[in-house]
């Protein structure tokens, strides 16, 4: 497995010039989020990443976690590495500081979590839930569970988890048996088992903090009886130390196609006489909280597609120019290193162009998400939350699905060795395949982007949309030469594809329902191919203006417009195929 290089050049150039991040500098909260900034922070987060992270991950693969009675062992260096991770502060970097954290905006962030995915996802599993049970807990605990638990959990000392689903239920959560009775003194005693609770049990902190749902005894039936309780591996002493151990453990860990270093857990709660909780915010509106949590481990989800396909890139790059085989298809000079095989070319331009787009479009998401929280107008602020909201299933599921295929690619590159463990690209692919399955599959996210974000505006955020790509395609029907107006063309024709496909599901919604699901993910799939496409036309006006202007490094902008080339011939021509399994690839499974 190839050393890791942080990819800041790229990481920069999109957020200054895709994700606004020189913007939010001027928003109330934001005025230290400065590119001198954003630099500084980037580089040490790069360092850290591939120093100590990356050389721990092919390690971790192999060794994977163990259990011994009812707890849990990461392989060798973990716990020293997660010790320096939260020493540095990476932990808390986007949390608020009056709770210790660094206070910087998501768009910032975002890359560091990136590298971080990069270096070693299985280790970044546990941050990434701990980061959204942060999220939940300042939404809707109480500030007596605030004062107690949020500080130790942004610096890291307390780790956080989120129990959903159980044995019989899978995704369909209204099935969930967990139950929670309430105390004299207002704690609950929950009962229940929980089953793939990433890092539920591990030796890294010094406490663990599951979020945990459940039913009271007087719930209503389904979704809406679910209430989120806080159910901590150790009950806090009055000074905050961890003191008796909770009715809670690990009773076994999966043993799983990839991320092996990440504990996969099935949790017990109750098994004597009752795990001590204390209810999050409203009864009943459990999953309403949760879906806080989630919307944050979504997107952290989507990163992670990013940062595999990134890997797996760079890994495949350094591999085709070691690999020496054939002759030059030009020259005819024997024995040429692999990279100048037009088809091998090809694949590694079609993994990069597919990763670079995937990180706009994420990198782009995190900027509406700090726009939701710091535009100073209310109504800005909503519609900046409206588009984060749709894109969340676009960044997660398309990311995800192109981390399996670039990994794949980078595979196929290897030729036999690819399949061969010892080289560490198998990993990449083993490790990204379960990202289109947890928090929520592929299908999920199409069914929740064609039913909450869609047509819970009756499209009025989508055309948010069309309206921002189409004016970025007179941009480039306007611009000097050949090449940018023939991107726009393309692009126009996707677009196309994207608005005549919304306009067909809306219409037959009521009466052809299996037919609009069965569309669904061939929607997705669509939207994904064409925002993938417009942010990629933006970068190729950004490194365009860049060239005009007598750029001293002309070479990065130049890869900046063949990739956006390579994105425009090779993925956005499928948007008019997706088009078509829409509108007539649905009646076939109709019955």
């Amino acid at each position: 497995m190839t050393d890791y290089r942080p990819p800041i050049a790229e990481m920069r150039f999109i957020q200054d010039e895709l994700a606004g991040l020189p913007e939010l500098a001027r928003l109330p909260g934001l005025e230290d989020a400065t590119p001198d900034l954003a630099d500084a922070i980037l580089e040490e987060a790069g360092k850290f990443s591939a120093e100590v992270l990356a050389p721990l991950n092919r390690r971790g693969d192999v060794e994977g976690c163990r259990l011994e009675g009812d707890r849990v062992h990461t392989p060798a260096g973990w716990k020293d590495a997660y010790a320096a991770f939260c020493a540095a502060g990476w932990n808390g970097i986007t949390s608020p500081t009056h709770c210790g954290g660094q206070g910087l905006p998501d768009t910032l962030g975002i890359a560091v979590k990136e590298m971080v995915c990069a270096a070693n996802l299985s280790f970044s599993l546990g941050p990434l839930l701990t980061a959204g049970a942060v999220e939940a807990l300042l939404t809707c605990a109480s500030d007596a569970l605030k004062a107690v638990y949020l500080d130790k959990m942004v610096a890291g000392t307390w780790t956080g988890t989120m129990n959903l689903t159980e044995p019989q239920a899978g995704s369909d959560l209204a099935l969930i048996r967990s139950r929670a009775e309430p105390q004299p003194d207002g704690s609950y005693r929950i009962f229940g088992q929980k089953i793939f609770i990433t890092y539920g049990e591990h030796e890294l902190a010094e406490n663990i903090i599951h979020l945990v749902l459940a039913r009271l005894p007087d719930a209503p039936p389904g979704v809406k009886g679910i209430s989120l309780f806080l159910v901590p591996k150790y009950l806090p002493r009055p000074d905050g130390s961890p003191g008796e151990r909770n009715d809670l453990r690990c009773v076994s860990l999966e043993h799983k196609l990839g991320i092996h270093a990440s504990p996969t857990c099935v949790m017990a709660y109750g098994d004597q006489g009752g795990a001590v909780g204390y209810l999050l915010g409203e009864a009943n509106r459990g999953l309403e909280y949760m879906f806080v949590m989630m919307n944050a481990a979504r997107l952290g989800v989507g990163l992670q597609g990013v940062a595999l396909g990134e890997r797996a890139y760079q890994q495949a790059h350094a591999y085709a120019h070691e690999r020496r085989q054939g002759r030059d298809a030009v020259s005819g000079e024997a024995l040429v290193c692999i990279a100048r095989h037009p088809d091998v070319r090809r694949m590694l331009l079609l993994m990069q162009a597919r990763v670079e787009a995937c990180r706009a479009l994420t990198y782009y998401t995190a900027n509406l998400l700090d726009q939701a929280h710091h535009l100073p107008e209310p109504g800005a602020r909503r519609t900046a939350l409206f588009m984060a909201e749709f894109m969340i299933p676009l960044v997660k599921a398309g990311s995800t699905e192109m981390a399996i295929d670039v990994t794949s690619l980078g595979i196929q590159i290897h030729g036999g060795m690819g399949f061969i463990e010892e080289t560490g690209a198998a990993q990449h692919w083993r490790d990204a395949r379960i990202t289109t399955i947890y928090e929520g599959t592929t299908g999920i996210q199409a069914n929740d982007l064609l039913f909450r974000k869609l047509l819970r505006d009756t499209g009025a955020t989508a055309k948010i949309f069309f309206k921002e790509i189409s004016q970025t395609i007179a941009q480039l029907k306007a611009s000097p030469g050949p090449e940018l107006p023939r991107l726009g063309q393309r692009l126009e024709k996707a677009l196309g594809a994207w608005m005549q496909a919304t306009e067909w599901l809306a219409t037959h919604l009521r009466e052809h329902l299996p037919a609009v699901l069965a569309s669904a993910v061939p929607y997705l799939t669509l939207a994904v191919t064409v925002c993938g496409g417009w942010q990629m036309a933006r970068s190729a006006l950004a490194a365009t203006r860049h060239l005009d202007q007598g750029s001293p490094n002309p070479d990065f902008y130049r890869t900046r417009l063949q990739l956006a080339q390579i994105y425009a011939t090779h993925q956005l021509p499928q948007a008019i195929g997706l088009l078509e399994t829409v509108v007539d690839g649905g009646r076939f499974v109709e019955g």
